[in-house]
């Protein structure tokens, strides 16, 4: 799509901003869907239409101009003031929405993703979907890029000013570990003691905040290991080398395992996070309430009720909010 000289388009300007987000033209291609040649086209098509340097493209990452640094600024209260746009076009009947971009925790990606998009998509005929799954720190960032209409994610504290929020979920952090190696009516600490902690990733959000209720509890617990991946960590559990906390929702997204691993009570203070859907305050009108009003019964029938009929002492502590 190559830009038409003197005409500043919506397009461009998503361009723009993307690539001054994601530092690089090849990145901004990707996260987009377009090639990098014609995400170049689109850069030099504004400069052009502005009469003015944006960005040097050769740095690593891309450097904006001062003139970029302006631009930037104006460039994102456009989309938003667009985005907001096309949500109350969209309002008194969703089926007109023609793009959504949604963020969802990795947690969800093997069953409640899928369903809630498929149901999505029979309502919105003609809507094209971006789905990006990962950490809930990284889905934050790209919200407040711009760059996702809309996530559900792990709760990082008190929200900020320009989000609007919706809960949905709140489950507790478990210990896990090898089945037949503890009797969970005995003394769990004593037990756990004598295996060493595989650790979920401090680079993570749920990382530190295991970490920081360690710290409070005045526990200096014994590991080798530290991982961000819940199958890595429970095959390592089912295997016998140790012992991990996480919460039901790690549990059941590495289900291969669970026939070979126990699940008990923090065997010291509890533990909790809180999942929500997050979305830019005023920009999507009614949206983001009528998806999270579609997510908690696929909650209850996906996640809650299969969760509490296997583990049947989590009932209470796993449901909805």
């Amino acid at each position: 799509m190559t830009q038409t000289s003197g005409r500043i388009t919506l397009w461009g300007i998503e361009v723009f901003l993307a690539t001054t987000e994601e530092g690089s033209v090849s990145a901004a291609a990707r996260r987009l869907g377009a090639s990098p040649s014609g995400i170049s086209q689109q850069i030099t098509g504004l400069e052009t239409a502005l009469g003015a340097t944006l960005m040097n493209r050769s740095a690593r990452p891309v450097a904006l101009t001062p003139a970029g640094q302006m631009f930037r600024r104006r460039a994102q209260v456009i989309l938003s003031e667009a985005q907001q746009a096309r949500a109350e076009v969209a309002a008194p009947d969703m089926a007109a929405l023609t793009d959504f971009r949604l963020g969802m925790i990795e947690d969800f990606d093997a069953e409640v993703t899928p369903r809630l998009l498929s149901d999505m998509a029979e309502e919105l005929k003609t809507c094209q979907f971006l789905l990006e799954t990962g950490a809930s720190h990284r889905l934050f960032d790209l919200l407040d890029a711009r760059a996702l209409d809309m996530v559900v994610a792990a709760d990082m504290g008190a929200p900020a000013e320009w989000m609007e929020v919706h809960p949905l979920l709140v489950e507790p952090f478990v210990a896990a570990a090898p089945k037949g190696r503890i009797d969970p009516g005995g003394d769990l600490m004593g037990q756990l003691g004598g295996l060493p902690l595989i650790q979920y990733t401090q680079r993570h959000h749920m990382g530190r905040q295991i970490a920081d209720h360690l710290a409070r509890q005045n526990l200096m617990l014994a590991h080798r290991f530290e991982m961000d991946s819940y199958h890595a960590i429970l095959a390592m559990v089912a295997d016998g080398a140790g012992w991990t906390i996480l919460t039901p929702l790690g549990y059941l997204h590495a289900r291969r395992f669970c026939d070979r691993v126990t699940l008990v009570p923090l065997p010291f203070a509890p533990l909790s996070r809180s999942i929500s859907l997050s979305a830019r305050k005023g920009v999507l009108g009614e949206m983001p309430g009528r998806v999270a009003d579609r997510l908690r019964p696929l909650l209850e029938q996906m996640i809650v009720g299969p969760a509490t009929a296997r583990i049947p002492w989590l009932k209470g502590r796993l449901s909805l909010l």
